[in-house]
């Protein structure tokens, strides 16, 4: 009888190892896949602020929240399954969506980089009638684009992932896909709201003269004069409000810089692996060697991280090409033919 028992526990032993080891695979599997989505979370972090911009400041998180629960439903209602489905009944077409996916990103960072050199206004912004009215509906509007932006990034964030796990099973693909979606939800989202809030909590040590009693929670001691470690806690808190309040719109800007460069490298990337896939690994080989090249000719220290940013700038510079030519596309070729059917079928009887 003791015998069979612990025969029993040494049967659920071992099925709780597999279990943790599958765990392990899942959550490894997951984080490989999610590293490499890093341009397109980067640019969704930098994108996103601009959304709770000129509301107040009680709206701001609750307008981040409503977009964060969209985001969810984005990824786990609708693109979720899509990718499993795509992964069931044709994997062949993972490659060419996730191509056209790269080459949307290249598009939208040489638009960036277009408006640097030529501003002309970001897209869907100035129109009339979108900053006057009833706040309420203007506060919707911003959360049903930032929603609407949010599944073209997320759209392309599931399909690096579901190419990452192309080779593993069903239940493998569902369970990463899910965790990369949740996961990258909660960190873009989180970062977001302490993006937003930074400015307010800058604004608020910048005036608290009690801070120790603040942060201490000492509320019958805020009302007196301050105490000497107040002076001296507020000699570090105060400036370091001032400077955050400073530096804010700086650190914007600077993520919107690493957000563009990061989805042309990014989008770069994609579009070489994909030839590389299609036989037209020339240029994948190119990029390959140039950035070996380039670590060799650094101390040993750094050939690492140097051949690794190799490798990102030379990516970006193609994703750069591949945005521009897309630019001139969507600009002279695509946009001439849209407008040509529209007046067509404007002339059109009853129409």
């Amino acid at each position: 009888m003791a015998s069979g028992l612990f025969a029993l526990l040494d049967d659920i032993a071992g099925i709780a190892k597999i279990a943790a080891s599958s765990v392990d695979d899942v959550v490894a599997q997951a984080g490989k896949a999610g590293a490499k989505a890093a341009g397109v979370v980067i640019d969704d972090a930098a994108v996103t602020p601009r959304y709770a911009v000129g509301f107040a400041a009680a709206r701001e998180l609750p307008i981040i929240w409503r977009i964060a629960m969209g985001s969810l439903r984005n990824k786990l209602l609708i693109l979720l399954p899509g990718a499993l489905v795509l992964a069931l009944v044709a994997p062949w077409a993972i490659t060419p969506l996730l191509m056209a996916g790269g080459v949307f990103l290249c598009f939208e960072g040489a638009e960036k980089l277009l408006e640097l050199v030529m501003p002309h206004g970001a897209h869907g912004e100035g129109k009339a009638g979108e900053t006057t009215g009833d706040p309420a509906a203007l506060e919707q509007q911003k959360i049903a684009g930032a929603v609407k932006t949010d599944f073209i990034l997320s759209a392309e964030i599931m399909a690096i992932t579901l190419a990452g796990v192309a080779d593993q099973s069903f239940w493998m693909k569902a369970a990463v896909l899910a965790i990369v979606g949740v996961g990258i939800t909660v960190v873009v989202y989180g970062v977001v709201a302490l993006i937003v809030k930074a400015d307010d909590a800058g604004m608020a040590l910048a005036a608290n003269e009690r801070p120790a009693a603040s942060l201490l929670g000492l509320r019958k001691l805020q009302a007196g004069e301050a105490g000497a470690f107040d002076r001296a806690l507020s000699w570090l808190t105060q400036p370091f409000g001032r400077g955050l309040v400073v530096a804010m719109p700086h650190f914007l800007n600077l993520l919107g810089v690493v957000g563009t460069a990061a989805m042309l490298w990014v989008g770069g990337g994609i579009i070489i692996h994909g030839l590389e896939e299609y036989g037209l690994a020339g240029l994948g080989h190119g990029v390959h060697d140039l950035a070996v090249e380039t670590g060799r000719a650094l101390p040993a220290a750094l050939a690492g991280a140097g051949e690794w940013l190799a490798g990102a700038a030379l990516a970006a510079v193609f994703g750069v090409i591949v945005g521009g030519l897309t630019i001139v596309a969507m600009h002279w070729l695509v946009g001439p033919v849209v407008k040509l059917f529209r007046k067509d079928a404007a002339a059109q009887p009853g129409a």
